[in-house]
């Protein structure tokens, strides 16, 4: 339901923007939404929400554009609800609230860029073995062109990891912060096998936060074969909830890997990597193991 502003907050930028998000619903729609589900019925399964107040959400973010209603059927007339620019401009607030509540409502306060094995952030990786990634894009590094993440291939390798140190500087006391060690390592690793994994018949994918140019430098530097996805605008991370740490202002995902069929199903998942060329032979036994299913 819309809520007016009162007019000593007019001006306010917190509070208009709270008028329009500023609800437990709306904001779980726009998490729905961005994990790829779009129809009334499947956000009223996932949400147990009620038809009357899904209704009234649903209205209200339409006419507040974050969401569009785009038809997908003729006879009846029926629509699906996708997120508007102003809808995906939200995803780094929802990202934030993500991140704040794994580290002060689920953690002790303590900034980390892995987690525990029994961390609710393990749990919610772990539980991402069976689903779908939606269709999104992703700016690829080597020209920015938006590139999806699932490649044509049998099978594909997503290896998300917090930041490599070129060609910028990384922020101050990054290698004391658990975790954020050894992202160039994991780049060199997928990198010496990648013709394993091609030869598996699998594609190999990084991903990171840094902007597409940042990871062009590195890969040239370091001769990366495959892309580096740029997950910048966090679609990647909104859609699959993965874990992220705030370091030097910035969002950064956490070191996962991911193995997603062709059929964009995820089969593996691995978090926390505690143990680098562990994770990469680990991905290279699944990719091998569903090329033997056929």
């Amino acid at each position: 339901m819309t809520r007016s502003v009162p007019e000593r907050d007019a001006a306010c930028a917190i509070a208009q923007a709270a008028a329009v998000v500023g609800d437990w619903w709306s904001l779980l729609l726009i998490r729905e939404t961005a994990r790829g589900h779009h129809r009334f019925d499947a956000l009223q399964e996932e949400l147990g929400i009620s038809r009357k107040v899904l209704t009234e959400r649903l209205a209200h973010l339409v006419e507040t554009g974050v969401l569009e209603k785009v038809p997908y059927q003729d006879r009846p007339v029926r629509h699906e609800y996708r997120l508007t620019p102003s809808g995906q401009g939200l995803l780094p607030v929802l990202l934030s609230m993500q991140d704040w509540a794994d580290r002060w409502v689920f953690g002790d306060g303590s900034l980390s860029g892995t987690a525990d094995e029994t961390s609710a952030e393990a749990r919610r990786v772990a539980g991402l073995t069976g689903l779908r990634l939606p269709p999104l894009e992703l700016p690829g590094h080597r020209d920015g062109a938006p590139l999806d993440p699932v490649a044509a291939a049998p099978a594909t390798v997503l290896f998300c990891y917090p930041a490599t140190g070129r060609p910028g500087p990384l922020p101050d006391r990054w290698a004391d912060i658990p975790g954020t060690v050894g992202c160039t390592l994991e780049n060199r690793l997928f990198r010496d096998a990648y013709e394993d994994f091609r030869a598996a018949g699998a594609e190999v994918h990084g991903v990171s936060t840094q902007r597409p140019d940042e990871q062009r430098v590195f890969a040239v530097e370091e001769g990366i074969p495959f892309t580096l996805l740029s997950d910048v605008d966090l679609r990647l991370a909104a859609a699959l909830r993965l874990p992220t740490f705030r370091a030097g202002q910035l969002l950064r995902l956490k070191r996962a890997v991911l193995v997603v069929d062709r059929d964009r199903v995820v089969r593996h998942a691995r978090f926390p990597v505690t143990d680098i060329p562990a994770a990469v032979t680990e991905a290279l036994t699944e990719v091998r193991r569903l090329a033997a299913q056929g």
